[in-house]
């Protein structure tokens, strides 16, 4: 589904309720308590959305924005639309000598840059690239409903590969047996690792 053919203006609006959590941006919480939507894949976050919606997916917050007489199948559309096109630099900007401090504070809240988290990068790498790439793609960016990990909070990743690996919220498909399962802690957080340093880069197929 192209962003173009939804309702942008209507997902911004729809979008100021999940500013609450996620940021006016779609930035998500700081501390990754609430992950980055914006940039995400707009197939995935409707996906998630319509999970939330049929309890699907169990997420206590989440419950009250994405029953039916909240968030129609519309508004997923318009709001996940939205929020897949908000475009998040990795860079600080550079500012003309006449740029208002307003100016300046918005767009220095729109930078996105996930800190560098500590991991052994080549394994990290190799690993992601072998175990990942096929659905998240080999620049971490996401393909279908496959999501975004790149850009994403560090702490949130984690959080949510702990869940996967408990068995709390569904992960694979169900040939493929379970791919977290099968690594190491340490491999987690090697990938973690990776997925910092690619943030900007074009990633190059070997």
């Amino acid at each position: 589904m192209a962003a173009g053919a939804q309702n942008l203006e209507r997902g911004r609006e729809i979008n100021a309720t999940c500013a609450g959590c996620h940021g006016e941006f779609g930035q998500g919480g700081k501390r990754g308590e609430y992950p980055r939507l914006a940039g995400q894949r707009m197939a995935h976050l409707i996906d998630q959305l319509r999970a939330f919606c049929k309890r699907a997916r169990i997420n206590i917050p989440m419950f009250p924005y994405t029953q039916e007489r909240e968030l129609s199948d519309d508004d997923i559309t318009d709001v996940s639309a939205y929020l897949a096109q908000v475009d998040l630099p990795t860079q600080w900007p550079e500012f003309k000598p006449g740029d208002d401090a307003l100016t300046r504070l918005t767009a220095m809240e729109k930078v996105m840059i996930i800190p560098r988290a500590p991991g052994d990068l080549e394994r990290g790498g190799a690993l992601y690239q072998k175990e990942c790439a096929a659905c998240h793609a080999r620049d971490g960016m996401g393909r279908g409903k496959f999501p975004r990990l790149v850009g994403q909070y560090t702490a949130y990743l984690k959080r949510q590969i702990e869940v996967f690996v408990k068995g709390e919220r569904p992960h694979d498909e169900v040939e493929t047996g379970g791919i977290l399962n099968r690594l190491a802690e340490q491999e987690h957080l090697d990938m973690l690792a990776y997925l910092t340093s690619i943030q900007g880069a074009k990633v190059v197929a070997p």
